[in-house]
């Protein structure tokens, strides 16, 4: 069925002046419906109900009236880790995907997409697009390269490792991806192998980072309720600014729209430093010193979380084994944390970063009020950037930590 159409008052007065063709005075047969899930405010988007079979005007012909029929198959784009929801648009006629739009059922992106969702129709309609396994033909840079089948390549490429590790050769076996999207299989299978040859993005975006979280409790890339936060501390490059941005900027956004407050610890003036409350311009590889700084003002100040550091962290181990001549009680835990964080002042920090002393005061007071909605992420150039950036990670959990905002 049809819908009753009033064009714009731009559309008219184009229509009046000839710039454009009449407008046809009825819409396709669906209607634009806001969705369920998600924001309330969402909509323009495909009803559920009619995702087997969409019509919509065509993009290059609308001004005629005619439409396209479309089957929607819900996707995920994989430009990044964040794996937002995609919808593609199968034309009914041909079978071909022309173009991808954001899924509003998606609990992550929730319709929301950056331009690398729609750009994925590149990556199939790209003419340099690999169909094919290729295999070198002639030598190597005359770019010489000859089709073969899949069960060849596999073979040939399988005998090749299977020979290096038969004559403890494993050193010779690496596997280079750009983004993995196996959920860790490939290590799996590598560690069956004994080869210890695994390069990817990961090695120079998130390594450093992950190492850090990985040694606080197992688990190497936390998940920050931002939505809830009261607070928010995001440092240089950060995952907002990169992959996750898209699905964890609406959540940020949400929490400022609620009152929350940001800090950013970046050199650059970035998108988000410029939306942040406090913008903290640290010299390059001095994070960590802000952040322990952080850790001092909390622990000097009592601004931390009494309850969680005594249920979940081994705090009777570590007076156990550095100062086994102290009482074994938490009184005497935070008064032994005092003293080893003593140098690390928001003085220190300034000399160090060139974040002024009363704002790091300020950052940390606002954590400890924040208590279990403190939300933070470090990834790339602070950790993967500087030597021994891996601790930026963990200093940075230290105030998850001592605020109670693990897990939470």
């Amino acid at each position: 069925m049809s819908h009753a159409f009033k064009p714009s008052w731009i559309e008219s007065t184009a229509e009046n002046l000839g710039i454009i063709p009449k407008l046809p005075d009825k819409h396709p047969e669906h209607d634009l419906k806001p969705v369920e899930s998600g924001s309330p405010d969402l909509a323009n988007f495909p009803a559920y109900e009619d995702w087997d079979d969409w019509a919509e005007y065509e993009a290059k012909d609308w001004a005629t009236g005619k439409t396209k029929r479309y089957s929607l198959v819900p996707t995920v784009c994989f430009n990044c880790e964040a794996g937002c929801g995609l919808l593609a648009y199968m034309d009914k006629e041909t079978g071909e995907v022309r173009k991808f739009e954001g899924n509003p059922h998606h609990p992550g992106s929730r319709g929301r997409n950056c331009a690398k969702g729609p750009a994925t129709i590149n990556q199939i309609n790209d003419i340099d697009r690999i169909l094919h396994p290729l295999k070198r033909k002639g030598k190597r840079g005359e770019g010489g390269w000859e089709r073969i089948g899949w069960d060849q390549v596999l073979d040939e490429i399988a005998a090749e490792i299977r020979k290096a590790i038969q004559e403890e050769r494993k050193d010779e076996v690496v596997y280079h991806v750009g983004r993995p999207g196996h959920e860790g299989y490939i290590e799996r299978v590598l560690n069956a192998w004994g080869v210890d040859g695994h390069n990817s993005h990961t090695n120079i975006c998130s390594a450093g980072a992950r190492l850090g979280y990985a040694i606080w409790h197992g688990a190497d890339r936390p998940a920050p309720d931002y939505a809830n936060a009261k607070f928010i501390l995001l440092i240089s490059s950060h995952l907002e600014a990169g992959h996750y941005f898209n699905p964890h900027a609406q959540r940020i956004m949400e929490a400022k729209n609620e009152g929350a407050k940001i800090a950013v610890m970046d050199i650059r003036l970035s998108n988000t430093a410029s939306r942040a409350d406090y913008w903290m311009p640290t010299r390059p590889g001095t994070e960590a010193a802000v952040l322990l700084a952080v850790a001092k003002v909390m622990l000097d100040e009592g601004i931390y979380n009494e309850t969680f550091l005594k249920e979940w962290t081994n705090w009777q181990d570590w007076l156990k084994a550095d100062h086994s001549d102290a009482e074994p009680i938490f009184e005497n835990f935070i008064e032994k944390l005092r003293e080893h964080y003593a140098d690390y002042t928001p003085e220190f920090a300034e000399a160090e970063s060139g974040v002024p002393a009363k704002t790091v005061i300020e950052v940390a007071r606002r954590i400890g009020a924040a208590g279990t909605q403190f939300a933070a992420h470090v990834w790339r150039s602070a950790a993967s950037g500087n030597l021994g950036g891996w601790q930026v990670a963990r200093c940075l959990h230290f105030l998850n930590v001592l605020s109670g905002s693990v897990g939470t």
